[in-house]
C-alpha cells in the first residue's frame, strides 16, 4: 500500500521559514508526481506545488519565489522549503501522490490518488 508521511510543520512568526518533508512508501516514483496541498477551514483545498522526478515543477502563483519543492529519489522523499511565511500561509499541509497530464505536474487534486495525514503550519 502507498503511504505518505508528512513532517516539519509548526508555529512560526511572519517572515520565518519552515521545511516540510514527505516520506513515501510503497510506490515507484518513476512517472508520478508528488504534490503539496493546503487546507484551511472554510476554504477549498488548494495545490501549492508539485514535482516529478525529471525535475518538472509547478507552483501556486502566491508562493512563487517563496516556496521551493525538491525531491530526493534515493530517500523517497519530497520537501517543501517555505520562506518568508505569511499569516495567509497558515493551513494544514498535505502531500499527495498522483499523475501528470501531458507530461506536466498538476495542482488540481483530481490528479492525486494517495494522501498523507497532513502537518499543521501556523504563521502569526
Amino acid at each position: 500500500d502507498v503511504q505518505l508521511v508528512e513532517s516539519g510543520g509548526g508555529s512560526v512568526q511572519a517572515g520565518e521559514s519552515l521545511r516540510l518533508s514527505c516520506a513515501g512508501y510503497g510506490y515507484r516514483y518513476s512517472d508520478l508526481a508528488v504534490g503539496w496541498f493546503r487546507k484551511t477551514p472554510g476554504k477549498e483545498r488548494e495545490g501549492v506545488a508539485s514535482i516529478a522526478n525529471d525535475g518538472n515543477t509547478v507552483y501556486l502563483d502566491s508562493v512563487k519565489g517563496r516556496f521551493t519543492i525538491s525531491e530526493d529519489s534515493a530517500e523517497h522523499a519530497v520537501y517543501l522549503q517555505m520562506n518568508a511565511l505569511q499569516p495567509e500561509d497558515t493551513a494544514m499541509y498535505y502531500c499527495a501522490l498522483g499523475y501528470r497530464f501531458g507530461g506536466y505536474c498538476q495542482l488540481q487534486e483530481d490528479y492525486y490518488t494517495s494522501w498523507g495525514q497532513g502537518t499543521q503550519v501556523t504563521v502569526s
